[in-house]
């Protein structure tokens, strides 16, 4: 359980960890593996969502999964990555949140995922939260503790009760 001073800190501003479904690159299933792999270079990603027409969340396509498409085709050629759709190479979402707020849920998915989709109560893709901007409200909290709390050692508590 997360201590509640610093989850406190950590969610003071909730949105501002969220990247925005709007702003986050994307494909769709029916797009072609060359198009995915064009989309995932251009914005550096190594892993991008994929969704419906609607905006829900339909899995995740990654450097990787058209990577091992490829090396299952004959003759393993980029030019072949037209020939095939995202749906032919996409992985399923292992993990997603429905509320920003949930921190420890978030912290926990983080160890293993470089960014969580967020989803709301339909299932809509609403954005991202990320490894990166977890980390920056992080530092926010490891340089402004003692802007809101008065910290004291336990072992400093106890010398001096003794005393």
């Amino acid at each position: 359980m997360i201590d509640a001073a610093v989850e406190q800190l950590l969610l003071d501003d909730p949105k501002s960890y969220v990247i925005p479904a709007d702003v986050v690159a994307n494909v769709t299933a029916t797009n072609t593996l060359e198009h995915a792999l064009m989309v995932l270079s251009k914005v550096g990603y190594s892993r991008i969502p994929v969704l419906d027409a609607d905006d829900h969340l339909q899995g995740m396509i990654s450097l990787a999964a058209i990577t091992d498409k490829l090396l299952h085709v004959p003759g393993a050629a980029v030019e072949q990555l037209s020939n095939y759709t995202v749906a032919d190479a996409m992985i399923p979402v292992e993990h997603w949140v429905d509320d920003p707020k949930k921190l420890e849920t978030i912290l926990n998915y983080m160890i293993d995922e470089p960014f969580i989709p967020l989803l709301n109560d339909q299932n809509v893709f609403q954005g991202i939260i990320t490894r990166r901007e977890i980390l920056k409200r992080v530092n926010y909290l490891a340089h402004n503790l003692d802007n809101h709390y008065t910290v004291t050692a336990l072992a400093d508590m106890v010398n001096s009760s003794e005393s």
